[in-house]
């Protein structure tokens, strides 16, 4: 199936996009072409748009991610810029989406499977199942509770290896945690 061609006057319906920070001096000489009615400002070239807001996120039936230039602020207005190719066909039960776990930062997120790489071996999964994992994830990363009964030897290696688990198979948290029993 070819993907959906983006432009002014779609991208705003049932779409994932990963945008990405950029310096609000790229866009001094550029004029606002939309405003929305959350007070979201747009402007639209021939290869994408800039996106003037202090909401990102979850944005009406969109999942639109912003990579920060710093550490994100919530409710502070940022400018963001994407390629039409950026935007992908998004909806809640579709398997679309696939997660990715950064070890030396910490960090997972999750991104569109038209976004893979040829070779990648990924599971998909809808929003909400994407949205729980990365709950788990976080509190494999963050809590300790979760592994009070398990054998192991090193709670750093434990981790890894249920987060890589958790995001490259189809079973529980349950079902991962009884191989350390």
């Amino acid at each position: 199936m070819a993907n959906k061609i983006y432009s002014r006057l779609n991208f705003h319906k049932h779409t994932f996009c990963i945008w990405k920070e950029v310096l609000f001096a790229e866009i001094s000489d550029l004029k606002i072409s939309y405003t929305s009615q959350s007070g979201s400002r747009y402007i639209f070239t021939v290869e994408g748009l800039y996106r003037i807001s202090n909401h990102w996120g979850r944005v009406a039936n969109c999942h639109w991610r912003l990579i920060p230039l710093a550490d994100f602020k919530s409710q502070h207005t940022i400018v963001g810029y994407a390629n039409w190719a950026d935007f992908y066909s998004n909806d809640d039960t579709s398997k679309l989406f696939f997660i990715k776990m950064d070890f030396e930062t910490q960090e997972v997120n999750f991104y569109h499977k038209h976004s893979l790489g040829n070779n990648e071996k990924v599971i998909l999964r809808n929003a909400k199942e994407t949205a729980k994992t990365i709950r788990t994830v976080k509190q494999v990363l963050n809590e300790t509770d979760w592994a009070k009964h398990l054998h192991y030897e090193d709670l750093e290696v434990l981790r890894k290896q249920i987060i890589e688990a958790l995001i490259t198979s189809d079973k529980s948290f349950l079902e991962i945690k009884k191989a350390y029993l």
